[in-house]
């Protein structure tokens, strides 16, 4: 569905209807107006596009659910409708939405195809028990789809509750949770019997996973390695494999053996290690700013691990410490342009600035200059971007996807004198 309606704009995972609607009534207002991005938007999602003096805001409305790549608004209404009993656990409400519409039973709750699947698995994601059992008992089919999100998310309960239902972990299972970095549904799966590996029955396809997914929590990160590590895999004793455990202990070993280890840069493979699986594709270890040829400092800002920085940092590493430069000019930059582009700041949580904030704090240069190249994965444009000559407020203003550019430490670095 999405491809059939070239979806340009990304459904959330729970919608808000009245937000939604004035989209709607903002998009109509600029049709009328005559702005260029809203009449390309009707030309593109309307299937039959009005004169913009004569559109009305069902037009307004068959477009923007469209560019969500939904059939049509009332589709919407119903998807907003459903993820929002679900979320507040309203069993009546979902009940009567599926009673009205049986099809409902077995749709991706948002309307279009996603990994939260239809309304049950949907309820399972966040641990809604009573839902979940109400629409088993109106025969819902998406029982393991359903089992594995809750182990995904680490929803034990639900999970336990699917697996009375008859649920069981497929060959696969614990990539779900190595995806998330939970520990919590990793466990459980590995006591229930699940194996260690991918489907293909590759051990080191769920190490390779906690090290390159997209997620970012290092809590849970360093508790699956260890998890594994207790199930027989073998850790490489490295700088960078400590650092991806949150070891200080055995960064301090590394740092009596070497006492340069802190101004050392790493390759990408030293980084992701293939010995564990790793890709060697560098666009496949899904960070932002580039991290190959860069510093344990630079790890430390696209993984989120504020208290190693500290350790370092009070341990003598150079906050400007600069990536290698390859042999086409490119790299060179200083940890602070990975505060101003990273996975961390996507799908972690460095929207306050305090990692920013600590290094400016150490005086890092705001104006710095590098240039720099980078190819994104599973987004519309693939294609390898180049950057030259940029300071980190270029690098945030021109990046390819905004919304990996973290605002706030944009708004940090120019307080601190840094320009465009």
């Amino acid at each position: 569905m999405a491809d059939r309606y070239f979806a340009d704009r990304h459904f959330p995972v729970r919608p808000n209807l009245e937000q939604l609607k004035h989209q709607a009534k903002d998009l109509l207002r600029d049709i009328k107006r005559g702005e260029p991005s809203a009449l390309a938007e009707l030309q593109k999602h309307h299937p039959k596009p009005p004169n913009p003096d004569a559109a009305k805001l069902a037009d307004a409305q068959l477009t923007l659910a469209h560019s969500y790549g939904l059939p049509s608004w009332p589709r919407l209404v119903l998807a907003c409708r459903m993820t929002d009993a679900i979320w507040r656990g309203d069993v009546e409400a979902v009940r009567e939405l599926v009673l009205q519409d049986p099809k409902l039973l077995h749709e991706d709750a948002r309307g279009l195809p996603s990994n939260w699947g239809p309304p049950m698995s949907y309820a399972a994601n966040i641990g809604q028990g009573k839902i979940i059992q109400m629409l088993r008992g109106l025969g819902a089919t998406d029982l393991q789809h359903a089992f594995d999100r809750a182990c995904l998310q680490g929803r034990l309960e639900s999970a336990r509750q699917l697996y009375a239902m008859g649920a069981r972990p497929e060959a696969n299972a614990v990539m779900g949770p190595c995806e998330t970095l939970n520990v919590a549904g990793l466990s459980f799966l590995l006591e229930l019997g699940a194996p260690l590996s991918d489907e293909h029955g590759n051990r080191l396809a769920p190490v390779a996973l906690l090290l390159q997914t997209y997620s970012r929590y290092p809590k849970g990160k360093r508790e699956c390695l260890e998890l594994v590590a207790k199930h027989g895999i073998e850790l490489p004793d490295t700088p960078p494999m400590a650092l991806h455990r949150g070891r200080l202990d055995l960064l301090e070993e590394h740092l009596k053996r070497d006492p340069q280890l802190l101004s050392r840069t790493f390759s990408h493979k030293e980084i992701f290690p293939p010995e564990l699986g790793c890709h060697a594709d560098e666009t496949l270890a899904l960070h932002g700013t580039p991290l190959a040829g860069a510093t344990l400092l630079h790890m430390c800002v696209d993984y989120d691990e504020i208290e190693i920085a500290r350790w370092m940092i009070e341990h003598g590493a150079n906050v400007d410490a600069k990536a290698e430069i390859d042999p086409d000019g490119f790299g060179g930059h200083t940890p602070l342009f990975g505060c101003v582009v990273s996975q961390s700041y996507r799908c972690g949580r460095q929207q306050d600035g305090d990692f920013t904030r600590l290094l400016l704090h150490h005086r890092s240069d705001p104006n710095t200059r590098a240039s720099l190249r980078k190819r994104l994965r599973f987004v519309k444009d693939e294609q390898m971007k180049e950057y030259r000559d940029v300071t980190p407020l270029t690098w945030g203003e021109r990046f390819q996807e905004q919304e990996w550019v973290n605002r706030k430490a944009m708004q940090l670095i120019a307080e601190s004198g840094g320009h465009v």
